[in-house]
């Protein structure tokens, strides 16, 4: 495996998703992991991400050089670069400008690191600091225009340092050079393959499990219906599927749920709390405590089914755990997930969680779904956020507002769907938000709400850009809101990418 330590960049998850796409896993720790717990993982090499801090400060994260000393190959890649630079006696300065976007980077092509990758090619930095004076032991193999330095190697060990990102998709030829750095220089096997992990996990849960029931929340997205399907060919009829109707569903979501489920054999347990989830978040605004209170109450409806004995399935997701808590690396929390309140942690102390992909990334899951032969309309719906409705209504929640909202999205996922679109991207919805305009509707003025259609395209929601949307598109949505929605006479487009915006809105 290769191993990432994440020094607090928010493309760390990218470096082990683009790895473990070339057949080699690859897994994250934080910087500071003791070099005993690296040396358990047996990395055939080691990647230092990138990180937000200045490497010459006294209160950055760093390592000790005995991480070079394990007689693997190591990359660094920006801070990561920065940070071998000034381990092995080199300098490091702010420059005075910075590089932020798409550069032209020039190879040596003679370097096993870059086989087979153009001489010239374009490359995504994100920088203002860089390497002022080399180190002595290293030699420059690839430099730009403000970057001198941006490519270097020790001219005798297998360590490596780039200032260009080439875990992100606007570097043309970053895939190759992660896999030169994985395949020719790690001599990484190709070997990570998700048949041979769905075996395994099945039988991992039986194993975990024995003869106790399994309770589950389904939701019908993806990973919770992947993990419904895994965990049923696993325990059979233990299996104690739920699914808690929070009042913050989409239109006719609850029937359409229950449905899906039937087709598949597997028969759930219907809870419609919507009134309790509803009364708990009245006259509250705040996004985070939105989410806290969603959390609480979805806690306190479902987890008094779990049995004594009982082993609680969470479909949580590798960036789920990062995003979560910082015992991954210094990058900052996003967003509080249900799938770790302090009930839920207890339970994992008591060893009685059961995790199927915690290490996975949404794009291997609906791999698994579709080696387990589920449906292009499962595995390919977009995702919706566990707190459903409420972080996309900015403001308080209320069932008028409720409404106003479910038939808006229910506009934008319907002509997404006509114009062949909705299964290309990654997400489209709208948002009710917390302002009213003035309009003229009927000769009449009036003072009515505004919805925001929010459009993206993503691999996997680590970065995302708006997606550009035919201004045909955009008016057919826009009149049949304005038309059929009431309580509405404007509709805005989002047009911002993720950075710096986040994908949700709350």
């Amino acid at each position: 495996m290769i191993l990432v330590l994440d020094f607090g960049s928010q493309y760390s998850q990218l470096i082990a998703r683009r790895i473990r796409h070339l057949g080699t896993y690859s897994e994250i720790l934080p910087y500071s992991a003791p070099l005993k717990e690296i040396l358990q993982k047996n990395p055939q090499g080691i990647i230092l991400s990138g990180g937000p801090a200045n490497v010459y400060r006294d209160d950055s994260p760093k390592i000790g050089k005995e991480i070079f000393g394990l007689n693997v190959p190591v990359l660094g890649i920006c801070y990561g670069e920065q940070l071998i630079a000034m381990l092995f006696g080199g300098e490091v300065e702010s420059a005075e400008r910075g590089e932020y976007g798409p550069a032209e980077f020039l190879a040596r092509s003679d370097d096993l690191l870059f086989r087979n990758v153009k001489q010239k090619s374009v490359v995504w930095m994100s920088h203002r600091d860089r390497v002022k004076r080399l180190p002595p032991g290293f030699k420059v193999i690839g430099r730009t225009r403000n970057a001198p330095y941006a490519a270097l190697r020790h001219k005798e060990k297998p360590i490596y340092g780039l200032q260009f990102h080439p875990e992100v998709a606007h570097t043309e030829e970053g895939t190759k050079i992660l896999k030169n750095f994985v395949r020719l220089i790690c001599r990484a096997p190709k070997d990570w393959d998700l048949g041979d992990f769905i075996d395994h996990t099945i039988q991992d849960i039986r194993n975990q499990v024995g003869e106790r029931n399994v309770l589950c929340a389904v939701s019908g997205g993806v990973d919770s219906t992947v993990m419904a399907v895994i965990l049923h060919k696993a325990v059979g009829d233990r299996l104690k599927p739920v699914f808690v109707d929070n009042g913050l569903l989409r239109e006719n979501e609850s029937e359409q749920v229950m449905k899906r489920f039937s087709q598949l054999g597997i028969k759930v347990q219907l809870i419609d709390a919507s009134e309790k989830f509803l009364q708990k978040l009245r006259g509250v605004t705040n996004p985070e405590k939105k989410r806290r209170i969603i959390g609480k109450t979805f806690i306190d409806v479902f987890l008094p089914l779990l049995g004594g004995g009982d082993f609680l399935a969470q479909g949580t997701l590798y960036p789920d755990v990062i995003e979560t808590t910082s015992t991954r690396g210094p990058s900052a929390t996003i967003k509080t997930h249900h799938n770790r309140v302090k009930e839920v942690v207890k339970l994992i102390r008591e060893g009685r969680v059961v995790e199927p992909f915690k290490q996975l990334f949404k794009d291997e899951v609906r791999e698994v779904g579709r080696r387990l032969g589920l449906s292009r309309e499962i595995l390919r719906r977009q995702p919706f956020p566990g707190p459903g409705l409420a972080v996309r209504i900015l403001g308080s929640v209320t069932p008028e507002r409720l409404k106003i909202l479910r038939r808006a999205d229910s506009i934008v996922i319907e002509e997404m769907k006509r114009a062949g679109l909705y299964y290309r991207l990654w997400q489209s919805f709208a948002v009710l938000l917390p302002v009213k305009s003035v309009g003229v509707m009927g000769d009449e003025r009036t003072y009515a709400n505004v919805v925001a259609i929010r459009a993206v395209e993503s691999l996997d929601a680590m970065t995302a850009d708006w997606a550009k949307l035919p201004p045909e598109l955009l008016s057919t949505i826009s009149t049949r809101i304005i038309n059929e929605v009431p309580g509405v006479n404007r509709v805005v487009y989002d047009i911002s990418s993720k950075p710096p915006a986040t994908i949700e809105w709350e």
